[in-house]
């Protein structure tokens, strides 16, 4: 198996919860960038984009991105918009199977319904589906440079993480 299993996709997907799970029965160590990043600042996410702003926070995921891409073994859960960076995408390719996990836009509407937990999302209003589908498009060019995609929107946790499994053995030697 290649070294590396870095989980991607938008907010509301799973990475974290299908991570947690994959992790556990590969038996790797999980690491979620996002909670990594909040680890080491002991800030929130909607606190250090409300404090320093997006820019901050991406040198921040980006810093994160290089030190976990220098590992092996791992399972990642990068945040939404990790791989919109270039040098973030090619790192993370290169350290291991990219999988990102898909969801359709009105479930990850249902699945991010609570405020102040998204910064991208909130102050949205009534516009946020059309928010969502609007970074969905822009992000799609980034996603789809996965290695392998999944559809979470109607599977159980269960069915994806042996769906990845299947996917995976093939990079055993």
């Amino acid at each position: 198996m290649k070294d590396n299993v870095i989980l991607t996709g938008f907010m509301g997907t799973g990475k974290t919860s299908l991570g947690k799970l994959l992790a556990t029965k590969l038996g790797r160590p999980f690491v979620d960038i996002d909670k990594k990043i909040e680890a080491e600042q002991k800030l929130s996410i909607p606190k250090i984009f409300e404090q320093f702003g997006e820019e901050h926070f991406r040198a921040l995921e980006k810093s994160a991105v290089k030190e976990l891409s220098e590992r092996r073994g791992l399972v990642i859960a990068t945040g939404g918009g990790t791989i919109k960076d270039e040098e973030n995408l090619r790192l993370l390719k290169s350290s291991g199977v990219l999988i990102c996990l898909t969801t359709e836009p009105e479930e990850i509407f249902s699945r991010t319904a609570r405020r102040g937990e998204r910064p991208v999302l909130d102050g949205g209003g009534d516009e946020r589906l059309a928010t969502i589908k609007k970074l969905l498009a822009e992000r799609k060019k980034f996603y789809d440079r996965a290695d392998y995609q999944v559809d979470t929107t109607e599977w159980s946790p269960l069915q994806i993480i042996d769906d990845i499994c299947r996917y995976l053995r093939q990079f055993r030697s």
